[in-house]
């Protein structure tokens, strides 16, 4: 009887040190995904169309050291435009961030000078466009095109290096 009786605790000793190892095990597996998906960036993030911003802004990465700084500081955001998109069957909205990457210093003071400008221009633009143009990757191309050059014809010194959609969302 000692022997059926045994048996049973010796199990749940068991049991109870494979639960262990499993969590121990899952915790060692999610933070060592964590800590590598921060340092490469995160595929998953990449494809969303954020975390490519934030790697282009500082090319040099972190072993530069004030270059990555300074490049980060050259962008100028214009947050939550929402405007009505061209489209005959139905209301359409377009909810869009930018960020303009811009040459240098001097060209991110010249274009928050010209902040109000820009922003209409980009209000006029996006709300010129249908669903239709809007809907694959070639649009949104065209379109980042059309924002460069119509903000740099508003900038009289400094230059667009590069826009971003930090935001994107047709409904």
């Amino acid at each position: 009887m000692a022997d059926a009786e045994g048996a049973p605790k010796g199990g749940s000793k068991n049991m109870i040190i494979m639960a262990a190892v499993a969590v121990l095990l899952m915790i060692g597996v999610g933070a060592g995904g964590y800590f590598l998906g921060h340092k490469s960036g995160g595929g998953a993030v990449k494809e969303g169309g954020a975390a490519p911003a934030a790697e282009e802004a500082a090319p040099s990465g972190g072993e530069g050291g004030g270059e990555g700084g300074a490049a980060a500081g050259n962008l100028v955001e214009f947050n939550d435009v929402i405007v009505n998109l061209l489209d005959d069957q139905e209301p359409r909205y377009l909810k869009a961030a930018i960020t303009l990457e811009m040459t240098g210093p001097a060209a991110v003071a010249d274009a928050n000078a010209h902040k109000a400008q820009i922003k209409d221009a980009i209000i006029l633009l996006l709300s010129n466009k249908t669903l239709l143009e809007l809907r694959d990757m070639q649009g949104k191309l065209q379109l980042r095109a059309d924002l460069m050059e119509k903000i740099n014809s508003i900038l009289p010194k400094g230059k667009v290096k590069t826009l971003y959609f930090t935001d994107f969302i047709v409904q």
